[in-house]
Order: C-alpha cells, then sequence, then structure tokens
C-alpha cells in the first residue's frame, strides 16, 4: 500500500466546484445550453486566473437548475471521492445555487442531495455532512438568506456555516449577523481567508467571526504573532496545496508552507477546494505531499487524526469514521 491508498478526510470541498465536467456538459446537452466557452479542447474547465475561475464555476452551476441535477451530482462526486480513498467528507453547500435562498426550495434541494448522500454511504462507504455557505461576493444581505437556511435545517446532518467567494471584496466583519445567526442555532463555523488575502484576513476572521476553521488560511505563514495565536486558540487550517499551486499562490508544491506550518505547531488538514477545476484528487494531493515532504504514512495518520477531530460532525458519526481509518 502506498500513501495514496491510505483513507482519507477531506474538510474543505466545494459541491458544485467538484462536479466533473463531463458531467456538467451532459446537463447541458439536456437541457440545450451552451456552455462550450467554459471548457478546453481536452474537455476539462478553462480559466485564467481566481476571478476568472470564480465566473467559469458561476457558468457551469447555471445547468443546476433542480433537487434532481443535485442528487445526480452528489452521487457522482461521492463516487469520485471514495474512488479516492475519502472515507469523511464535508461538502460546502450553498442556498444561493439551491433555490436561490428561498427557504422552501432549500429545503427540496437539501433532501435530494442527503438522500443522494445516504445512497453513497450504502453504496461506496464515504460518509458526508453539508457545511451552508454564504457567497462573499453577493454581499451581506444575501448571506443573511444562506445564513436562516442554515439555521433552519442546522441538526445532524447540517453542521456548519462558512463563507467561500472573492476576498477582495467586502470586509469578514460584514457577515458578522449571518454568522451569529448560524452559531445561534448550533452551527460550527468556518470561512475562507488568508489565500489571496494576506495574513490580516486571517486575523480579522478569528476575532471578528469567532471560527474555529479557516478555508486555506496559509498566509498566515508571514505573520509570526498570528501563528501563535493560531495556535493558542487551536484554529485549524484547511489547506488546499494543489489549488493553492494551480491558483497562483505558491509556484510548486515544494513551496508550498504546509510542512513549515505543520511543524511549527498550526493544526493543519488537506483537501481538494474544487478538484476537477484544479487537476487534482486526494490521491494525487497524497502523493504531492509525498514527493514535496517525503511525508509517509505516519504523518498522514496524524494529518487525519486532526483533521477527524475538527470535523463538524456528532460522535457517533466521528466514531464511525475513526473505524474506517483504523480498518
Amino acid at each position: 500500500m502506498t500513501v495514496a491508498d491510505l483513507p482519507k478526510i477531506e474538510l474543505h470541498l466545494h459541491h458544485e466546484g467538484a462536479a466533473p465536467p463531463a458531467f456538467i456538459r451532459q446537463l447541458a446537452h439536456e437541457k440545450k445550453m451552451d456552455l462550450s466557452g467554459i471548457f478546453r479542447e481536452d474537455g476539462s474547465y478553462d480559466f485564467r486566473d481566481f476571478t476568472h475561475f470564480l465566473s467559469v464555476y458561476e457558468a457551469a452551476s447555471e445547468v443546476l437548475t433542480g433537487p434532481e441535477e443535485f442528487r445526480r451530482l452528489t452521487l457522482a462526486i461521492l463516487e469520485e471521492s471514495a474512488a479516492n480513498g475519502v472515507v469523511y467528507t464535508e461538502s460546502f453547500l450553498s442556498p444561493d445555487f439551491c433555490g436561490g435562498g428561498d427557504m422552501a426550495a432549500w429545503k427540496d434541494y437539501l433532501a435530494a442531495i442527503q438522500e443522494a448522500a445516504d445512497e453513497a454511504e450504502t453504496r461506496f462507504g464515504i460518509t458526508l455532512r453539508g457545511v451552508v455557505t454564504c457567497v462573499r461576493h453577493f454581499g451581506a444581505e444575501t448571506a443573511k438568506k444562506a445564513a436562516r437556511c442554515a439555521a433552519d435545517t442546522a441538526g445532524d446532518w447540517i453542521v456548519g456555516f462558512g463563507m467561500g467567494g472573492n476576498e477582495g471584496m467586502f470586509e469578514q466583519g460584514d457577515f458578522a449577523w449571518s454568522f451569529d445567526c448560524a452559531r445561534e442555532a448550533g452551527l460550527r463555523l468556518t470561512t475562507h481567508a488568508g489565500e489571496f488575502g494576506g495574513p490580516e484576513s486571517v486575523r480579522d476572521a478569528v476575532r471578528t467571526l469567532g471560527v474555529e476553521r479557516i478555508g486555506h488560511g496559509v498566509r498566515v505563514i508571514e505573520d509570526a504573532d498570528l501563528m501563535h495565536e493560531l495556535i493558542d486558540r487551536g484554529t485549524v487550517l484547511e489547506v488546499c496545496p494543489g489549488s493553492n499551486v494551480v491558483l497562483g499562490v505558491y509556484p510548486d508544491f515544494a513551496s508550498h508552507p504546509i510542512a513549515r506550518l505543520r511543524d511549527a505547531g498550526v493544526a493543519v488538514t488537506v483537501s481538494t477546494d474544487d478538484p476537477p477545476f484544479f487537476h487534482t484528487t486526494m490521491r494525487r494531493e497524497y502523493e504531492m505531499l509525498n514527493r514535496a515532504f517525503g511525508w509517509d504514512a505516519n504523518d498522514f495518520a496524524a494529518l487525519n487524526a486532526t483533521a477527524l477531530a475538527a470535523a463538524f460532525c456528532d460522535d457517533v458519526t466521528r466514531e464511525r469514521v475513526q473505524k474506517r481509518l483504523e480498518s
């Protein structure tokens, strides 16, 4: 067994962003929609930079117009994840893409996603839990709709609330109402920060929003005091090395700070972010970390232990996942 064959936990996966290009092309064909402009000749997604990536992501999501499409998508995502050894994943689900923030529509979409997740657990041995996310560049008022959807469906399956989108727009604190709403409903909190925004965006996230996990967060390597603050707080980073390399945050895996962060005592985990966009899988992430830093089975076991402890699921689910890791 190689390190790539090990069972894995993933905490940072965007649901629409995990849609295989072939799946989106097939849906577009069924609906007679022309999405040819978002694909390369080889059939993969085509984008120039982060801002263009966001527009391609949203264009691809336009074909996902009903609960049935999300049921099919969820099965496709989980089958692919399970094939790469993932035994537990938390996926970012946006009410903006699932009913436009309408509560009744959101519940219909969510029911379809959960139905697919139950089927995938039986067929593929992978457990999915949902983290509702608002989209930063859609603004604070739109985020409130997502937060209300999250709060109203919080429970054993919807376990968290977070925020993705363009870090260059608005401030973390602009979304404090939404995070307070989710917190009061018992949801655990995460937000994207420290990817294209510098260390200050991470400091704002932990101090202003009170999140316990940070999506990406790798730019904290530039601020030693902030690194110590995260260690003291027990803040966990959802690191996505392959995504950071493709989007140009770092030139290659060898330059990526994940190993330095871990060695300094910062809690790190590994995820794929939007895997087909970034030509990656969890197997590939493990392989590249092994090549770049020599991480072995013990390193990845420790990585999974950190991820499992940081997962937003309940203890019954955590124990079930632990047994899968051990087997």
